[in-house]
């Protein structure tokens, strides 16, 4: 499961486009914190937290402990907006969750075994579909990660979601299909060799 962190938050009493300028103007990335049957809050976070926050990786897929002025609300990350030109925050939309509550989030998926794997030892490659998968979770036991076993994979092998073990009281968000994660593909030689092979059988 992933760790708790806490990120520090100071309450912000304007709203609209000239208080967020004015956060902004401060060295503050205005925020709002909303749901649970709660009115919303709005937030200010340091930039410099909020930055560090982002491309540290799984913003969207980690429960944080909001702490705004020693007031800690539990909260995930459910989308930010970035500068266009400058790729920095400029505004963060946290939800808040109760312990009992089942969330949507993308989970990053790892890769075991590979060397386990004859289809991968024989010169293939690891084609990944996805790098993340998105799962329903409690909110309280997300994930760190999906982990994918590539034991006794051949080429030619597809991992589906149906093959991979779940954490309890997590499962796919997507329930319509059983959706490709990797494949494993035909080195690049082995893959003109078959094709020369065909060529053949037809010409003959």
């Amino acid at each position: 499961m992933a760790e708790t962190k806490v990120l520090k938050a100071q309450a912000r009493d304007g709203v609209g486009k000239g208080a967020a300028r004015e956060a902004r103007r401060q060295g503050l990335v205005p925020a709002v914190i909303y749901g649970d049957k709660k009115p919303p809050v709005t937030v200010s976070v340091a930039y410099k937290d909020a930055l560090k926050a982002i491309y540290a990786g799984g913003f969207k897929s980690h429960v944080l402990d909001l702490d705004v002025d020693g007031t800690i609300h539990k909260v995930i990350p459910r989308d930010y907006q970035l500068d266009v030109v400058m790729d920095q925050p400029i505004h963060i939309d946290f939800l808040r969750v109760s312990g009992n509550a089942k969330i949507h989030v993308e989970v990053h998926v790892a890769f075991i075994n590979e060397e386990k794997s004859p289809g991968l030892k024989r010169g293939g490659t690891l084609n990944v579909v996805r790098h993340t998968v998105e799962v329903i979770a409690p909110a309280n036991a997300i994930p760190e990660e999906i982990t994918v076993d590539l034991s006794g994979s051949e080429i030619g092998d597809s991992i589906h979601i149906s093959a991979v073990t779940l954490p309890n009281g997590v499962t796919p968000a997507i329930t319509d299909r059983d959706f490709t994660i990797a494949t494993v593909v035909a080195p690049s030689g082995l893959k003109s060799e078959e094709a020369a092979g065909e060529a053949e059988a037809t010409e003959e």
